[in-house]
């Protein structure tokens, strides 16, 4: 039993409830803002493959500090300091080396390098 504004929930158990409202809600346009932050990497792969054929013909606006929830989409923007730095495609912003996004992919790749070598 889910208690009155799901005290008895973990945040991550939160956050798929709300993911499985906004598949069962059959939207045009969602914002998902952070659906994964409090779930593990494995759950996070899960959702993110869940979000991909669910949400296939609908437009999703994802907010995500995780580089690797976006990686696939087709348009990424990137904010710093409270303003848009830079709007292209993943290949676009990758291929440019004096991008933010190149800087946070290097970066995501190093930590992936760190975590499998330990």
């Amino acid at each position: 039993m889910i208690e009155e504004r799901g005290k008895n929930l973990s945040s991550g158990e939160k956050q798929l409830i709300c993911l499985i409202r906004a598949i069962l809600a059959n939207r045009k346009i969602i914002c998902i803002d952070e659906a994964t932050a409090q779930v593990d990497f494995e759950t996070d792969s899960l959702i993110q493959n869940a979000i991909r054929s669910k949400f296939k013909d609908t437009t999703v606006l994802t907010i995500a500090h995780r580089i690797q929830t976006i990686f696939d989409y087709d348009r990424i923007l990137v904010m710093d300091s409270g303003k848009v730095a830079e709007f292209d495609t993943v290949q676009n912003l990758i291929n440019n080396k004096n991008s933010l996004f190149f800087s946070l992919h290097k970066i995501f790749a190093l930590k992936l390098v760190v975590k499998y070598q330990e």
